[in-house]
């Protein structure tokens, strides 16, 4: 492996403190920094329209519709409705993307691209080791991201609540986009984006490279999270008559279908109630007696979320761990020291 040369720092009279190291990263980054505010201000200020009078005048819209559904002309406000439903849709795919931004900036920018020009080791003759020069590169943008896309989850969260119980076509918690924008797992995920390309920079040291691999790494830690997510806490089982169409309970269903008179379960043959005469020859010929779903029910919300969050932060930590092991193999494990001067 290639080792990264660690001039010896030359003296300045001074040490460098933290917050000259930090005033620098983020002057370094002051477009990046720039960018990213702006985001959370404009996306922030969506989400309020969104949550506020879009809520309110879809809900007055809906209101109006349910009210005339027997009357055989009816004066609704349909573009209200369709607007709600929009911007909902566009504001909760912009949260989504904010972990695929992080990593994208990360792995473009955080390490590779000092690693390839030379900046990085020319700071670490500032009386700055190469360790500490990752650690500001990781924390300070940590906090930043934790905030901004923390700030976003919560004003998502708030915009989506003031539809329930109003708006006839507002999503529901168990919503694949709703459930991930609401909660911590966005907010984890940035983190996991903001460190992966931290790691994939020091590996290829090559800005295009480091992106497509912080990327990469990003999207397959939330396609994992998201197919083992049912999977991580006890679900809960409900048994319903055959007379409905659907089996009883609505969340995360893990699987669902008919239970025979042993208690076999059947896959569900998605043929409707047993009122239908061709339902009930169908469930008679699978000895079918009711229904079944293994689901998770609302209040399971929180606890799969932490659950999530906590794996992908493990990750997370295991990721920056193996950033720091990789840079202390490619620098050398001595630390620089201060020439003394005559």
């Amino acid at each position: 492996m290639t080792t990264l040369a660690t001039p010896a720092p030359t003296s300045t009279g001074r040490s460098s403190g933290a917050p000259s190291l930090v005033r620098w990263l983020l002057r370094l980054h002051r477009p990046a920094l720039l960018v990213w505010a702006a985001l959370v201000i404009v996306v922030g200020a969506l989400l309020l329209w969104v949550g506020g009078p879009l809520a309110d005048a879809s809900a007055e819209a809906w209101k109006q519709y349910n009210a005339c559904k027997s009357v055989f002309t009816c004066v609704h406000d349909t573009e209200s409705i369709g607007r709600y439903k929009d911007w909902y849709a566009y504001t909760t795919y912009t949260v989504l993307a904010v972990p695929f931004l992080v990593a994208a900036w990360s792995g473009a920018t955080l390490t590779s691209r000092e690693l390839e020009n030379g900046t990085a080791q020319l700071a670490w003759t500032q009386s700055i080791s190469p360790a500490r020069w990752l650690a500001a590169k990781l924390a300070v943008p940590a906090v930043l991201v934790t905030v901004g896309s923390g700030l976003l989850v919560g004003l998502h969260h708030w915009a989506w609540s003031t539809g329930q119980g109003r708006i006839d076509t507002a999503k529901d918690w168990y919503d694949i986009g709703t459930y991930a924008a609401n909660g911590t797992v966005t907010v984890a995920m940035a983190l996991a984006g903001l460190v992966s390309g931290a790691f994939w920079g020091l590996v290829k040291r090559n800005s295009l490279a480091s992106l497509v691999g912080s990327l990469c790494t990003t999207g397959f830690l939330w396609s994992v999270i998201g197919l083992a997510t049912p999977h991580l806490w006890p679900t809960v089982t409900k048994v319903s008559s055959l007379r409905h169409s659907v089996p009883s309970g609505s969340g995360i269903s893990v699987s669902q279908g008919v239970l025979t008179s042993t208690g076999a379960r059947i896959a569900n043959p998605e043929c409707g109630a047993i009122t239908n005469e061709g339902c009930r020859a169908v469930y008679t010929k699978l000895d079918a007696v009711s229904f079944y779903n293994v689901y998770h029910p609302q209040s399971h919300y929180w606890p799969l979320q932490l659950t999530s969050t906590a794996i992908i932060l493990a990750v997370t930590a295991a990721l920056t761990v193996a950033a720091f092991q990789l840079l202390k193999r490619r620098t050398g494990s001595a630390p620089a020291r201060k020439e003394t001067s005559a």
